[in-house]
């Protein structure tokens, strides 16, 4: 249950004096601004749907939900930020939308599924003194006002349920149908699997700066000849590679041949499983491959991709409907953004 998850989640970020929002007032003290808390919110309205109004509180909770990590970042990413608002700010109002289109339909949440979802939000919290205190704090020692949070939460998955995630199935015959309709996306290019080992010395290199590197590459060769394993050359790499791949056991995975460059293609296709190439000189940067598996061209068993297949076309099956739910609820909608 996304919603009950996130009032964890916003609580753990902007504190222990948060307040819910406004479509469970409470009546609570609102936080007071602190200097240097990225996560500041004030309760003001940002945006109005047909007359009910979503504040900024509600905004964060999402913003959160779409970046998690803000907390151990201490705030948003600055280049994501607008498109992470943007996106929080659009998932909200749909968010709205659904509750009200279930309101409209009149849907009721079973005494029974409410009890048990109650049980499961109270143990996000890490004990049951940590729980009382937000029901106290935050909710203004009301369960009813939790348990409104929590219906309203229920109520929007029933919507999504029975209007998006039922109608996503992607049966086996649609699966194979599509497989057999994009053959080429099914066609395994010729390609590589290899860790390497590189050697880079400075850009604008001085002549002295090129003869120090080219004598570190020829010793990383030598120590790269010894090892007998992915396991061994993987150690190397992570202790003397200067490349990116460094921090995987310089593992590049599977790369198709058209994507490298000449000079490594032509060292792979020299080699065994297992070999260990010679330098190769890209410009003024020396590396060392290990080659792992050299994969053929060849088409992609059905059987291979079936399973992935169907769940990737379930998503876009899911995401397709979800969108034109949107669409509909919008149609005769009022929306303000304030």
């Amino acid at each position: 249950m996304k919603y009950l998850v996130v009032f964890a989640l916003l609580l753990a970020a902007v504190g222990s004096n948060a307040q819910v929002s406004s479509h469970a007032p409470t009546g609570a003290a609102k936080q007071a601004p602190t200097a240097g808390n990225p996560f500041q919110v004030s309760d003001k309205a940002i945006a109005k749907v047909n007359g009910a109004v979503l504040t900024d509180r509600d905004l964060l909770r999402e913003m959160l939900q779409i970046f998690p990590y803000a907390r151990q970042h201490n705030g948003f990413p600055k280049a994501q930020e607008a498109s992470i608002r943007e996106g929080a700010l659009q998932m909200i109002i749909f968010e709205e939308l659904v509750y009200q289109e279930a309101q409209r339909r009149k849907l009721t949440v079973a005494p029974q599924k409410l009890k048990t979802a109650e049980a499961e939000f109270a143990k996000q919290f890490p004990s049951q003194e940590e729980y009382n205190k937000y029901v106290k704090e935050e909710m203004g020692g009301s369960p009813q006002s939790v348990r409104e949070k929590i219906k309203r939460s229920l109520l929007i998955e029933q919507v999504l349920k029975s209007d998006v995630e039922n109608r996503s199935v992607v049966t086996a015959a649609e699966v194979r149908a599509y497989y057999d309709k994009n053959p080429a996306r099914f066609q395994m290019k010729e390609s590589f699997t290899f860790q390497s080992i590189s050697v880079i010395p400075p850009q604008n290199a001085t002549a002295e700066q090129k003869k120090e590197g080219l004598k570190r590459a020829e010793e990383a060769l030598k120590q790269a000849k010894a090892t007998k394993s992915y396991q061994e050359f993987g150690l190397l790499a992570e202790k003397i590679s200067e490349d990116d791949f460094r921090v995987n056991m310089g593992d590049h995975k599977a790369i198709e041949k058209d994507k490298l460059p000449p000079q490594v293609v032509q060292a792979l296709t020299a080699m065994k499983p297992g070999g260990v190439s010679g330098l190769i000189q890209i410009e003024q940067a020396y590396t060392i491959v290990r080659l792992n598996t050299h994969n053929a061209t060849r088409k992609v068993s059905f059987e291979e991709v079936k399973k992935s297949l169907q769940e990737e076309l379930r998503k876009a099956k899911y995401e397709q409907l979800r969108t034109e739910l949107g669409k509909r609820l919008r149609a005769n909608a009022k929306i303000e953004i304030l």
